[in-house]
């Protein structure tokens, strides 16, 4: 069943169930690789179900929407605003070439000034231009390769050192400081990209400066992450809280604000969400994953 990029996927704990009509009730997964629901396992009567429409390969079709929650976890499957998954590549794409331009304009610059005779009094500035030019687009793509690319595909686990390496490169040369304050060692790949994702969010919601706290704990395949972001005018805009909502602002998606839309899309997809929640001159962005089927923590 094809369908469009969206969240048609379950929330599921002890206490969530489902009903398959006319099947009897069972329990619906979310950790399967793809985004279809999946027969986990039977369990016992329940109080309260709610029903849902299957079809072939027990893909997740349509549903009607679940009142119950559980763990901070809204049970509605998908967001009001769905995109086709053209739609998304190509609006990560215009995300990602946006933050390279600048590099790769400067590398450009910098080359037209070597390749200039009489700038010979330049060359040295120009080379200095060279190298920070590139290892900020090198610091970017890496970056990029496991946030929005296949980098984070493969089932396994991240090293959080290697997660702070390419926060603290990617983000070097903005006002905001980084603050690591992550306890696990390492995260589920999807918890990683996701973290990566709240990473750039934070840093966003900091314009003027101030400190952006990352952190981030795991058990049992499932993790808690929060990433603080306080200073002076640290704000969280409406587009942002909007996407993270899967809600389309006023303007539609564009490259900016289809980040905080591709970050919540993480989450869901990994049976959990993401919320944000703006005091004074302070943002805060959580997200909470159930463990992954089979891991041990």
């Amino acid at each position: 069943v094809q369908t469009p990029v969206s969240f048609r996927r379950h929330v599921a704990c002890t206490g969530c169930v489902a009903k398959l009509a006319p099947e009897p009730v069972c329990r619906i997964g979310s950790s399967a690789p793809s985004n279809r629901g999946r027969i986990m396992s039977w369990t016992e009567p329940v109080a309260k179900t709610f029903p849902l429409n299957v079809s072939c390969g027990s893909a997740v079709k349509t549903r009607e929407r679940g009142e119950e929650s559980c763990m901070g976890f809204s049970m509605l499957d998908e967001f009001p605003s769905e995109l086709a998954a053209e739609q998304l590549s190509a609006l990560l794409c215009s995300r990602l070439c946006h933050d390279l331009v600048s590099p790769v304009s400067a590398l450009g610059a910098a080359l037209s000034v070597l390749d200039d005779g009489d700038a010979s009094d330049m060359h040295e500035d120009a080379m200095e231009l060279v190298r920070e030019s590139s290892r900020q687009a090198q610091a970017k793509l890496e970056f990029a390769r496991l946030a929005f690319g296949g980098g984070g595909s493969a089932p396994g686990v991240l090293d959080c050192r290697e997660l702070q390496r390419l926060t603290e490169n990617m983000y070097q040369a903005f006002k905001p400081e980084i603050v690591w304050k992550v306890e696990a060692a390492g995260l589920e790949k999807s918890a990683g990209r996701l973290l990566l994702n709240l990473c750039s969010l934070g840093v966003d919601a900091a314009p003027r400066g101030g400190t952006v706290t990352v952190e981030a704990t795991s058990s049992a395949g499932g993790a808690r992450l929060r990433v603080v972001t306080e200073g002076p005018r640290a704000r969280l805009e409406e587009g942002t809280a909007l996407a993270l909502e899967g809600q389309a602002p006023e303007n539609g998606f564009d490259g900016r604000s289809i980040q905080p839309y591709y970050t919540a899309l993480i989450a869901r997809s990994a049976g959990g969400r993401v919320s944000a929640h703006a005091d004074g001159e302070r943002v805060e962005f959580q997200a909470l994953l159930k463990p992954v089927e089979g891991m041990i923590g």
